[in-house]
């Protein structure tokens, strides 16, 4: 298949190999065509716009940082809708907002479009490794014609119904994230505090019931030094600002999620680490032990 795919970062990059790596021809875009030089050196081809990817690809599927981003890659001048070829898919795998999420359907269906919001989870290594947890929502028509797609570049791949459903059930995987990022930092901190052997802590965590993805993903690189994003802390807390404004509209209060919110608005926001990964969030308590 001819795929277009929008973002090459460090999610993209590793979904975009993959895709090379099952036999698809890729043509790509990015805002900053060096950060697209590992995916053309595997082979993909490069478009100068969103629009020029459209008009070449069956598929284009766009994995980029903001919905504001989202929103421009897809209604520009030079944006998808404005190159799509009737009877092609558009598939937003970026962590974004459900609103966003119906109104692109519905503007993919003005222009006889099929729609998908495909968010993942799984960070870096799901991406290279093609283990990503893909969470859908859109047409389901869509969806059943691209399974096999996404199972090349995940490993679970799920339908919750119309446009949003792909991102509420991401929205809700964050909620989860937020609670095993802050446990996972503060028991690094107490576990230090307590001098006890840090490397046997992870060991002895993860044969038990703390065990979860975080802790198992994140607590080597933290003992390492290893701040490099997985997944950037500036777009966690993006997420995590979307979820609580999903919440608030469903009249639900989330107090733990808010706490985690406000961490990392202090990491990203007053201490200037949102290029961290989200395992940087440990450098707050660092930063207070030092005062």
């Amino acid at each position: 298949m001819q795929i277009g795919f929008i973002g090459t970062g460090v999610m993209g990059t590793g979904i975009i190999q993959n895709l090379l790596k099952a036999g698809h021809q890729v043509v790509v875009y990015n805002r900053t065509k060096a950060h697209a030089q590992t995916v053309l050196a595997a082979g993909a081809q490069w478009a100068d716009s969103p629009k020029a990817v459209a008009q070449q690809a069956q598929l284009v599927m766009t994995m980029v940082g903001y919905p504001q981003d989202v929103e421009e890659v897809y209604t520009s001048d030079q944006g998808i809708f404005a190159g799509a070829q009737p009877g092609s898919t558009v598939v937003d795998m970026t962590t974004s907002t459900p609103t966003l999420a119906f109104k692109l359907t519905q503007l993919a269906h003005d222009h006889q479009l099929l729609a998908l919001d495909a968010p993942v989870s799984g960070g870096d290594v799901g991406a290279q490794n093609a283990t990503l947890t893909i969470m859908v929502g859109g047409d389901k028509q869509a969806y059943d014609q691209l399974l096999p797609v996404f199972q090349e570049i995940g490993q679970r791949v799920n339908y919750f119904g119309a446009a949003g459903k792909g991102q509420h059930t991401k929205m809700a995987n964050q909620i989860m994230i937020a609670g095993t990022m802050t446990g996972l930092t503060e028991m690094l901190v107490y576990a230090k505090a307590a001098d006890l052997d840090l490397p046997q802590v992870l060991a002895t965590l993860s044969s038990g019931g703390a065990d979860n993805w975080s802790m198992d993903t994140y607590v080597p690189r933290i003992l390492k030094g290893d701040y490099t994003p997985g997944f950037f802390a500036k777009h966690f807390l993006k997420d995590l600002r979307i979820a609580l404004q999903e919440a608030e509209k469903m009249h639900l209060d989330l107090p733990a999620t808010q706490q985690a919110k406000q961490l990392y608005e202090t990491m990203v926001d007053d201490c200037n680490l949102g290029n961290d990964g989200t395992q940087g969030l440990i450098k707050l308590y660092q930063d207070n032990a030092q005062h």
